[in-house]
């Protein structure tokens, strides 16, 4: 794992963050909590490509 990853979640999450506050003031809840859905989505797909390589490491080293 790479720090790179754990900047680029945190990027994603403020990013989230000030779009959903600029929206929730605005009155438009219903796209405020669309964009939060949406960047939890891409969060977790950054994640699973870091899950396979930790499953296929694993699977490596105990030769399964």
């Amino acid at each position: 794992m790479d720090v790179s990853l754990i900047l680029k979640v945190a990027g994603v999450g403020i990013l989230v963050s000030v779009a959903a506050s600029i929206l929730n003031k605005s009155g438009r809840d219903e796209q405020a909590l669309y964009v939060t859905v949406a960047g939890i989505i891409v969060v977790m797909l950054m994640l699973v490509g870091e899950l396979s390589e930790l499953i296929d490491t694993l699977r490596s080293v105990f030769g399964i």
